[in-house]
């Protein structure tokens, strides 16, 4: 694909004093902008170091030194002897990206949506409104579902996106069971990172019915905001979690 609109760093204005921004930095905003207006396509090869390099009027180094930052955060993946592509979700891939429950042996959770699924456009709350980054007036499409562990319900969620970056996702019922992929490839929206927050609660009595639980079980309460490739907040995402069975498992480094 030609790079005929990324200008080179000698034309591109830095918002910041190039001693704060080195100048792999300002590559990796020209590539990141690309990524978010589409330049490149999920799945899709980017041109070559040495093509970038001449495009945007840097040297080689510089271009992989930003390269290395997009495969460390996942935006672009490396494939041995074919080249760098633009980070694709694939179902599974996009179902386990944020998902950290496990068994308490360490054996993944696969998490599948029973029926009775919700879904309906509304307009946003203000704490919706100040979540989601959302200007008032603003609607949002509300998703409900019960999620399962092997058969048995262990998980609540509601999901929360904006209409405007999300206009007919209500009409695509049944949705699939992860929503990230749908996401990318149908919306162009590319959920890179999340914020999340987790606190102890217990079940209430609409958890109790719907996961099949006694009121005043211990439920881990998870809220998580998913951010697009270029800040946006994309969805915002509550779960309300029966861990009886299971363990939220992260790996710090």
């Amino acid at each position: 694909m030609a790079l005929a609109t990324v200008p080179t760093m000698a034309s591109t204005p830095v918002e910041e004093s190039p001693h704060y921004r080195p100048l792999y930095r300002q590559v990796y905003d020209s590539l990141v902008r690309q990524i978010a207006e589409g330049a490149w396509r999920p799945g899709e090869a980017l041109p070559s170091e040495q093509a970038l390099a001449a495009r945007l009027g840097v040297s080689q180094g510089t271009v992989r030194k930003a390269l290395d930052t997009l495969a460390v955060e996942k935006l672009i993946e490396r494939r041995q002897g074919k080249g760098t592509y633009v980070a694709e979700h694939t179902a599974e891939r996009s179902l386990f990206r944020f998902f950290k429950l496990t068994l308490p042996d360490g054996t993944r959770a696969t998490p599948t949506t029973e029926e009775g699924e919700t879904v309906r456009r509304r307009a946003a709350r203000a704490p919706e409104l100040k979540r989601l980054g959302l200007a008032p007036g603003a609607s949002v499409v509300e998703i409900n579902r019960v999620r399962s562990i092997d058969g048995s319900p262990a998980i609540l969620e509601r999901i929360l996106l904006p209409v405007a970056l999300f206009p007919d996702i209500d009409k695509r019922i049944p949705l699939p069971n992860a929503l990230y992929a749908l996401y990318q490839r149908e919306y162009g929206q590319n959920i890179v990172a999340a914020e999340e927050e987790l606190h102890a609660d217990v079940a209430r009595r609409e958890d109790a019915k719907r996961l099949g639980v006694v009121v005043g079980t211990p439920l881990l309460h998870i809220e998580r905001v998913g951010i697009g490739v270029d800040g946006t907040r994309v969805e915002w995402r509550t779960s309300r979690c029966d861990t009886r069975r299971l363990v939220y498992a992260v790996t710090l480094s």
